[in-house]
């Protein structure tokens, strides 16, 4: 991770998720979040925000003990990454401990995968921020194999049946949920969010006061 990079990701992680929604709907990007569905897998996990590293699974059957894609694809990932992981599984887990610990060691900041996780409890432990679809105590090998790494793929949105990700896409989670950031657009979202960031801090200050919502409201322009 590139000092800028680096610089980057300790902004974001000083803004909220729905601060970057709102600026996303202005500059034309209405449906960036992703599927209420993919929900930390601790509670008062820590922030997730880094960089999209993508992999996509299939369903099919393989032989061997292992699936090798996925250990090379475990293997790239480097420094400041969120590991953003598509496909169809269901019932079974993506992964467990292990290999989650595998991705923390290579410097992933972060995990989401539309399907599942086990050792959920040991993940949580190792303080990797999760967002998956479900729990399982099924192991994938032999059912779910990886079938692309660093390519475009698709999850499921909060308010779109499919959201874009693409390697190098900026990914914020917090307690509200997961907000995908084009590469196109990192700078402005977060030049925005992190002024409306301060602007909040000016209106929590006036409400804690106990100044009139209406003056606020007149004051700020919303609240």
């Amino acid at each position: 991770m590139t000092p800028e990079q680096e610089s980057i990701r300790n902004r974001f992680l000083a803004v909220d998720t729905t601060t970057v929604s709102d600026v996303l709907e202005g500059v034309g990007r209405y449906d960036q979040a992703l599927s209420t569905a993919l929900t930390p897998i601790a509670a008062n996990q820590e922030k997730l925000a880094g960089f999209a590293y993508t992999v996509r699974m299939h369903l099919q059957p393989y032989e061997g003990p292992g699936d090798p894609d996925k250990m090379q694809a475990i293997n790239g990932m480097m420094p400041g990454v969120v590991s953003v992981w598509a496909g169809d599984a269901e019932g079974m887990a993506s992964f467990g401990e292990l290999l989650a610990l595998g991705m923390k060691v290579r410097g992933c900041v972060g995990i989401v995968v539309n399907g599942g996780v086990r050792d959920s409890a040991w993940i949580a432990k190792h303080g990797m921020p999760v967002y998956a679809r479900y729990r399982s105590p099924v192991q994938s090998i032999g059912r779910l194999k990886v079938t692309g790494c660093q390519v475009p793929i698709v999850m499921p949105g909060a308010t779109s049946r499919r959201v874009e990700v693409a390697p190098g896409d900026f990914l914020l989670g917090d307690a509200d949920g997961v907000v995908v950031i084009p590469a196109a657009h990192i700078e402005t979202v977060l030049a925005e969010a992190e002024k409306i960031t301060e602007r909040e801090k000016s209106i929590r200050a006036d409400i804690d006061s106990g100044a009139p919502l209406d003056i606020i409201l007149k004051r700020y322009g919303r609240i």
